[in-house]
């Protein structure tokens, strides 16, 4: 399944470089930007494109139960490995679809996605957002962290803004509470132009 996920391209190859690059940034310098959205207690988070494990793990020792989506062998097997905790959920699966996920009839309180809605085409997009929506609890959080600038080598990613990402939330009922725009992380990113913008949705709660 890994090598046939849209998205995933260059990532098994590149997997032990990732992790070098991914590990050497705390989660809370990564997510500096987003953090006053991130639920102080602790509640029931899903990291889709969860990587090296790195943010499941943070969420974990903030005392978050949390579910792992990595569809890549090469990420997700070293990342649990890296980072056990009986407080992480590790599942292979993608977007769009999320089927094996959505199929345990879950919800969440967070749902972050980082760096990984730029790899979906806008038809991949469309028949993401609704999925997303539907695994978020009542007056829960959706993050998202997309990347701007030039692609990679091998990567497969697609320019996206955050207009058209903000009307196709609204179109679920989420309601948008975060737009920034912040520097790379990674120095040789910055150099290169690449930038993030980092979006935050609240899920409507249901009317009694």
């Amino acid at each position: 399944m890994s090598a046939k996920v849209s998205g995933t391209e260059g990532y098994a190859e590149e997997a032990e470089a990732l992790f070098k690059q991914y590990e050497s940034i705390p989660a809370a310098d990564a997510h500096r930007a987003v953090l006053r959205l991130i639920p102080a207690m602790p509640g029931h988070v899903l990291d889709i494109g969860s990587g090296t494990g790195r943010d499941a793990a943070w969420f974990a020792s903030r005392g978050h139960s949390v579910v792992a989506v990595e569809p890549t062998d090469a990420m997700r097997l070293p990342a649990m490995a890296l980072h056990p905790s009986p407080r992480i959920d590790w599942l292979d699966d993608s977007l769009p679809d999320l089927a094996a996920l959505r199929a345990r009839g879950e919800t969440f309180d967070l749902v972050m996605l980082t760096a990984v809605w730029m790899h979906l085409d806008e038809a991949q997009r469309r028949q993401a957002m609704p999925k997303l929506a539907a695994l978020m609890r009542p007056g829960g959080t959706m993050i998202m962290k997309i990347r701007h600038g030039p692609v990679p080598p091998g990567r497969r990613m697609f320019e996206v803004s955050a207009e058209e990402t903000i009307a196709l939330a609204g179109n679920e009922g989420l309601r948008p509470v975060l737009n920034v725009r912040s520097e790379s992380s990674q120095e040789k990113n910055r150099a290169a132009g690449v930038s993030w913008i980092n979006l935050g949705f609240v899920k409507g709660k249901e009317r009694s």
